[in-house]
């Protein structure tokens, strides 16, 4: 059985290894170029792993692109997989490999399709599973090969949920490769009557509403950790980036939203949120290059976020105070 392997994360390493490791015959890599990575999460290059055992290596921008296809077709495949790539693979190359593409997702599908899975597994609380499915010309919609459950809690961020789906893919990989080197194919069709879509979610949508809960804030503050960019608040004109932050629901504290009410130099500083008290632990200036404890950062009193109504009359005066000036002086 041919094989191409294409991608840009370290699920696709994953995969790529645990072939190698089954003996498959890998006749060629599909690699995301660097320069198109800046936002992908995880990235990793494959080009060490397929040069180390003499396996060619094709970079992209675009896996449609035609000459990626020319160069599919040349290989001959029998299957190739497509993992940790969220460009959409068009029918002419699906039709290539003679028995088909298959594709990954890291939640319980037909659950979760769709954009950016990490966070959302961990703002829905999961459920998580290591998917392996036939690529159709919908977004994870295609019957499913293989799956291998993993526990979401209320303690996971991005980080620790990218550890554990490392590990239920590497089970599943190693549980059903054997079994599809000999021949066995046998996938099953997603229920749709089950089927719910993530949509996308960027940098911007990590920032702070200090007028949400401290539940909601904190799930957030995990979703949006390293690998991803941060959730996000301004302190005056800076940006700060809040990488942990821990509840409170023992001290008497009560204050208005978004403002600090207590700075510990163990714990960091506690702030009031629309509902419930939350430390935030670990914080890091954009302008600056290390991230650091909150207690050195912030100070007691200060207020987080912007307050919109405020923002917009300062704005207006600068605009008035401008235009008089223009005024005074003829233009």
């Amino acid at each position: 059985m041919r094989i191409v392997v294409a991608g840009a994360t370290t699920s696709t390493r994953l995969t790529l290894d645990a072939l190698l490791c089954h003996q498959a015959d890998v006749v060629g890599v599909l690699q995301l170029r660097p320069e198109s990575s800046r936002t992908v999460t995880g990235f990793e290059p494959l080009e060490t792993v397929a040069g180390r055992v003499g396996i060619p290596c094709v970079t992209f921008r675009n896996i449609n692109d035609a000459p990626v296809v020319e160069q599919v077709r040349q290989w001959q495949p029998d299957l190739m997989f497509v993992v940790g790539l969220s460009q959409l693979v068009h029918r002419e190359l699906i039709s290539l490999p003679k028995l088909g593409c298959i594709g990954f997702h890291p939640t319980f599908l037909p659950a979760g399709r769709g954009r950016a899975p990490l966070a959302w597994l961990v703002l829905d609380n999961g459920p998580g599973a290591a998917s392996f499915f036939l690529i159709d010309e919908g977004a994870d919609s295609g019957s499913i090969f293989e799956q291998e459950p993993f526990e979401v809690t209320p303690e996971d961020d991005a980080g620790t949920i990218g550890d554990k789906l490392n590990a239920a893919m590497i089970r599943a990989l190693d549980r059903w490769l054997p079994r599809l080197l000999k021949g066995e194919w046998n996938p099953r069709p997603q229920n749709e009557l089950l089927a719910t879509w993530n949509g996308r979610r960027g940098p911007e949508d990590g920032l702070i509403d200090w007028n949400q809960s401290a539940l909601q804030i904190h799930a957030l503050i995990r979703a949006a950790t390293a690998p991803h960019p941060g959730a996000y608040t301004w302190v005056g004109d800076r940006r700060l980036i809040v990488w942990r932050a821990e509840l409170e629901t023992r001290l008497p504290w009560r204050g208005v939203a978004g403002r600090v009410l207590m700075v510990d130099r163990e714990r960091g500083a506690l702030l009031q949120t629309g509902d419930g008290l939350l430390w935030l632990t670990e914080v890091q200036f954009a302008d600056e290059a290390t991230p650091g404890l909150t207690s050195s950062a912030l100070k007691v009193g200060q207020k987080l976020g912007f307050v919109v109504q405020d923002e917009l009359a300062a704005l207006r005066a600068r605009v008035a105070d401008l235009e008089q000036r223009l005024t005074e002086r003829g233009l």
